[in-house]
């Protein structure tokens, strides 16, 4: 998990001296997107190939995958060739995050698995704080390939590991792996992703690309259930939404990280030209954010262990989260680091209550057999909804702040972002006063210890 959520943040900081070594500025948003993308489109296929043939050497291999792609992303001597490479690490990526996860169903019951949700947060914010840190410290000191290096000694330590102290039971089904039907998917996918990342910047909304790409995902969504109906192993089963609580998840999860984005992706942009805060002191600042998120799903989960229940803390969470983007929204260019602090503090608690306890939940809802592509569904809406957030608030920025504006405009247009983000979490909240709880299955931590 470290591996895979380190190289969402570490890349950035390094990426002006990357265009200077190899060229191409023109391309160089697609040195972050092509793993993105490649990340999301994947993790359907690495769910429910788990299901069907074991995790542990699924996971071997995408951990090999992974640190085959960061090794020639760092020898890469063109942009073009970084941005393949990093598409190859993509596609690793996509079945670290969602085989680390379903790895964790498949050996800890629901009833206990609250707890270690806060261990899978403490990496993200490790990962959140340390990747600009690292990929800053790397550039200027020794060269930007380390960004890419720095993943060769942890993976291979990671793998060490799983490969001697990971035991599993092996599957052998003569099961068919449904390939149009990933086809299909993977697909559609990268048509919405594309539509959300080109909207409105590199082509305008209505535009032919755009309205094609719109189409194109659309007809393949279409194919794809057709396919999925039909098939007798489907990619991602259909039977997975006549379950209420995997809608209602979906739905949130989705909610919750558009909501989160309009928070991670314009914070940093309003502390560095509103506040004048350097890169770094702006990355340093987020900490009390992502701090609370940790502590919040920490002691929650704990929380749940006890009691097995859980509904109850999403509802308070994205109450939470409404709130601090109504507080953020009141920002100006007079704002103090306290005040800041005091902002992203409330709505950092909020999203620690959040994400991963409803990760908890979907996995507690489906059957064992659907565990995988359960995980790396949910992992799908979530991305699914940071990039659609990225896109609607980069745009709604965009209408409000022309260039060249000054520090009180840009404070004025994030005042707006925020304010749109509001109730987009207040949707969420909405949404998931539906949600069925049902019992964790497994043991109280008094009776297992007992």
């Amino acid at each position: 998990m470290l591996l895979a959520s380190l190289d969402q943040t570490i890349v950035a900081t390094a990426l002006p001296t990357i265009v200077h070594d190899l060229g191409g500025i023109d391309q160089l948003s697609w040195v972050v997107t092509a793993y993105l993308l490649a990340a999301t489109v994947s993790m359907p296929l690495w769910g429910r190939v788990s299901d069907l043939y074991g995790r542990k050497r699924l996971f071997q291999a995408a951990i090999v995958v992974f640190l085959v792609g960061s090794a020639l992303s760092g020898a890469s001597q063109t942009l073009g060739e970084l941005i393949a490479f990093r598409a190859l690490q993509g596609l690793g990526a996509g079945g670290l995050m969602t085989l680390a996860m379903a790895i964790v169903a498949d050996i800890i019951a629901p009833r206990e698995r609250g707890r270690y949700q806060g261990y899978i947060q403490m990496v993200f914010v490790l990962a959140s704080v340390a990747g600009p840190l690292l990929g800053g410290l790397f550039t200027d000191q020794a060269s930007w390939r380390w960004v890419f290096y720095v993943n060769l000694p942890i993976g291979a330590l990671a793998l060490a590991f799983i490969s001697t102290r990971l035991h599993l039971p092996v599957k052998r089904e003569r099961a068919r792996i449904d390939v149009l039907g990933a086809a299909l998917l993977g697909g559609a996918l990268t048509a919405i992703l594309l539509v959300t990342t080109w909207g409105g910047r590199q082509y305008a909304w209505a535009s032919p690309e755009m309205i094609g790409l719109a189409v194109a995902a659309v007809v393949l969504l279409l194919g794809f259930v057709a396919q999925e109906r039909r098939t007798a192993e489907p990619i991602l089963p259909l039977r997975l939404f006549r379950e209420p609580v995997f809608n209602v998840v979906a739905l949130v999860l989705f909610l919750t990280t558009c909501a989160f984005f309009a928070a991670i992706v314009f914070l940093p942009l309003f502390l560095q030209r509103v506040t004048g805060a350097t890169a770094v002191e702006s990355g340093l600042l987020l900490l009390p954010m992502l701090l609370a998120g940790t502590i919040s799903t920490a002691v929650i989960g704990r929380v749940v262990t006890r009691t097995g229940h859980y509904k109850a803390f999403p509802v308070v969470g994205l109450g939470l989260m409404s709130a601090g983007l109504l507080l953020l929204s009141r920002l100006d260019a007079n704002a103090s680091y306290a005040t800041v602090a005091a902002y992203t503090l409330v709505f950092g608690l909020g999203f620690g209550m959040v994400s991963q306890l409803l990760v908890l939940a979907i996995q507690n809802a489906v059957d064992q057999r659907d565990i995988g592509i359960a995980t790396a569904s949910a992992n799908l809406f979530r991305a699914l909804g940071g990039s659609v957030g990225a896109a609607v608030f980069g745009a709604i920025f965009a209408s409000r702040v022309s260039p060249g504006a000054g520090a009180g405009a840009i404070a004025d247009g994030l005042d707006t972002v925020f304010l749109a983000a509001a109730p987009v979490a207040a949707l969420g909240l909405l949404a998931v006063l539906f949600l069925k709880e049902r019992p964790l299955r497994g043991p109280s931590a008094k009776a297992a210890a007992a």
